[in-house]
């Protein structure tokens, strides 16, 4: 049997992150009993303290285990929290210690969205590679810099340590789990049955690019705003260089610095974005929006665009791009 420790955050969390791995978790131990197999999974909501949670002024959680009463657990699963980050961890300091110990005792544990801030914050993502929801990527980096955030994956598992991406992500990570510790068959049943595309690894085609702004680096943020009024043109180092003043060698140093991009980068995603949007919302072709946004080799274009959101102008176009009615 596999004790499962779902901690129930104080602030504000997602609640579809506590009910929905209580829910995966019971309901597999159905389909485990259905198959002749024993139930594997003890699940639990674990809080710092017995009183009850109240999200979003309306929905309530009651937990039945505070931290003190479990001396040991086999996965432990932090859902995503909302919210001021610094103030979220502040408030959920006290699971720090515990998940550590923990986790040097022999158990695993899964960050659901934007639960990998308390991940971090509990000291086991240094140096390992983790994912969260792509609108956080520049925040985490900036207050995890020892973190290898890889933004573009659905999960990430390392010795032990899961993180999931974005929103409903948490569903493939949790597929994944029942795959490690049941079967590929009990997996594609909880897909079937939960209705979850299993085997998905990239969150690239939902991400919408923003720059980072958060920074103090005028003349960058100028260089910034030339970039996405004039994306349609060739815009070039050298030009921007002689726009903001500022040398060569240092603009390309200070725009890495300050927005987490070279500049070559942040022309591309800034071009890709004006793109994706042609192709959500009208029915032009791969063509007359490569020279749109400034492109005007076709091969260099696909390869950029699908580089950047995991699918080819075309798939993008046809999977957001409602043409007819239903």
């Amino acid at each position: 049997m596999k004790h499962i420790s779902i901690l129930v955050p104080l602030g504000d969390a997602a609640l579809g992150c506590i009910e929905g791995p209580y829910t995966f978790f019971t309901k597999t131990n159905d389909f485990l009993v259905r198959s002749g197999k024993p139930a594997l999974f003890n699940v639990h909501l674990v809080a710092l303290t017995k009183k009850v949670q109240v999200y979003d002024h309306y929905f309530t959680v009651c937990s039945n285990m505070v931290l003190e009463e479990v001396q040991k657990t086999d996965l432990i699963i932090i859902p995503a929290v909302n919210g001021e980050m610094k103030k979220v961890i502040s408030l959920n300091k006290d699971f720090f210690p515990w998940i550590r110990k923990q986790y040097k005792d022999g158990a695993e544990v899964a960050s659901l969205c934007l639960g990998s801030f308390l991940l971090a914050s509990a000291g086991l993502l240094k140096n390992k590679a983790c994912v969260t929801h792509w609108s956080a990527a520049n925040e985490f980096i900036t207050m995890f810099p020892d973190v290898k955030l890889e933004s573009d994956k659905i999960i990430t598992d390392v010795h032990g340590i899961y993180t999931s991406a974005g929103g409903n992500s948490f569903w493939n990570l949790l597929l994944h789990l029942i795959e490690k510790y049941t079967s590929r068959e009990i997996a594609i049943q909880c897909s079937k049955y939960f209705e979850i595309e299993i085997d998905r690894n990239n969150q690239s085609s939902f991400t919408i690019f923003k720059g980072r702004r958060d920074h103090h680096d005028e003349p960058i943020k100028k260089a910034q705003l030339f970039i996405e009024k004039n994306f349609q043109t060739k815009i070039t180092i050298d030009q921007l260089s002689i726009l903001m003043a500022i040398g060569r060698r240092t603009l390309e140093r200070r725009f890495k610095k300050a927005t987490y991009c070279t500049i070559l980068e942040y022309i591309h995603k800034v071009k890709i974005e004006a793109a994706k949007k042609s192709f959500e919302l009208g029915r032009k072709n791969v063509d007359d929006i490569m020279q749109e946004v400034g492109y005007s080799d076709t091969k260099a274009f696909r390869t950029i665009f699908k580089k950047t959101t995991g699918l080819s102008p075309i798939e993008y176009r046809d999977k957001f791009n409602k043409s007819t009615p239903l």
